[in-house]
């Protein structure tokens, strides 16, 4: 099909070519002396007529304007013999050069038997391979000449970090929150680059920054982890042990930093907290590792999913009074005062006809600090 194509736009070319080629040829010559020659016998016979010329005279003028309009005459003739030739010549050209001007093209660089090649491959094959340096320098460059674009310093920052760029990283932190304002996550992010920095020395600029975070976010785990590092290297021992044990106890028993922090425990000389029992609902064994496996975003959500699942389900049937202490204590540990109190009210209303469970669940309200 495709040679049946080609050759139909072969021919549609050569047509193209030969059509005015034919029109040109059947165009009669018209020599504009010729015209002036004939006018001139004519006038020579009006002039005899009205005895302007004598006959002699006429004869003899009729003779050389007969002469030179034969002689034109020839000359316009010979013209479109030459004419014709030229035509048949170029018609012959143009049956052969056009085809053979094609195929030797076609030859050359393409071939019916060629599997068509995806766009996107085309694209890909074309396109320079992504040069991580210099799409970084033309960032930089953006970034010295609009100093004030704080999007742009939020995204080239991490790419230092990766880069071990840990400077720069804290550089682009910090210009990010002096055009965005500061939040806890870029003060966090500006803080630890600082501390990768002087190779995993919490410095007072950072210790500075993870202060300013607990300000505005007080249970911050990352501020407070690098806050009791910063003790630690400033050989304050003890004081080290308090503020990561009181980290351990505070952070839900899954939490990614849990274990970490009981390490710096031990290796500090002292005795980690006991582990709490895990929000409700939260696997053991192969499933607990899946969790722990997790990122920690991921982890939190799928704890806030077992938490709202045990609420639903006593929901529909309060007649549980473990699920209930559970849901109590999974709200204490997730740092949700306010949700354990409602779920310490709802108990009491489900158990209500349970006074021995009643009473358990007040007790474990008194314990938690839930009570008032």
């Amino acid at each position: 099909m495709v040679w049946v194509a080609f050759a139909l736009m072969t021919g549609a070319v050569v047509l193209a070519v030969l059509w005015p080629l034919g029109r040109a040829r059947a165009v009669k010559t018209r020599d504009p002396d010729v015209a002036f020659y004939r006018s001139q016998v004519e006038e020579i016979g009006r002039d005899a007529s009205i005895g302007l010329l004598t006959p002699t005279d006429a004869e003899a003028a009729k003779a050389e304007a007969a002469r030179r309009l034969m002689l034109v005459s020839g000359d316009a003739k010979a013209t479109g013999v030459q004419s014709h030739v030229a035509v048949r010549i170029a018609a012959v050209l143009s049956l052969i050069a056009i085809p053979a001007v094609a195929l030797t093209v076609y030859i050359r660089v393409g071939s019916p038997e060629f599997a068509d090649q995806p766009l996107t491959k085309r694209v890909a094959e074309r396109a320079p391979p992504l040069n991580v340096e210099d799409a970084l320098a033309r960032i930089e460059s953006h970034l010295a000449a609009n100093p004030d674009d704080g999007r742009g310093w939020e995204v080239v920052a991490p790419v230092y970090m990766r880069m071990g760029k840990f400077e720069q990283g804290a550089h682009a932190f910090a210009e990010a929150n002096r055009v965005l304002g500061a939040t806890p996550q870029r003060l966090n992010a500006q803080a630890e680059a600082l501390v990768y920095a002087a190779n995993d020395t919490v410095t007072p600029q950072a210790r500075s920054l993870f202060e300013e975070v607990l300000t505005t976010r007080q249970d911050d785990p990352t501020a407070r982890f690098y806050l009791a590092l910063a003790r630690e290297q400033a050989g304050d021992r003890q004081g080290a042990i308090d503020d990561f044990t009181r980290l351990a106890a505070d952070s839900p028993p899954d939490a990614p930093w849990q274990e970490p922090v009981r390490r710096r425990i031990v290796a500090l000389g002292g005795t980690p907290p006991a582990v709490k029992e895990a929000p409700a609902g939260v696997p053991t064994g192969e499933a607990a590792e899946a969790l722990r496996a997790m990122p920690s975003g991921d982890q939190q959500a799928a704890i806030r999913g077992m938490v709202d699942g045990l609420a639903a389900r006593l929901a529909q049937d309060g007649r549980d009074p473990e699920g209930w202490l559970r849901l109590v204590r999974a709200y204490s540990v997730l740092k949700e005062p306010e949700l354990a109190r409602t779920a310490v009210q709802n108990a009491r209303k489900a158990l209500a006809e349970d006074q021995a469970a009643t009473r358990r669940v007040d007790d474990l309200a008194r314990e938690l600090g839930l009570e008032g």
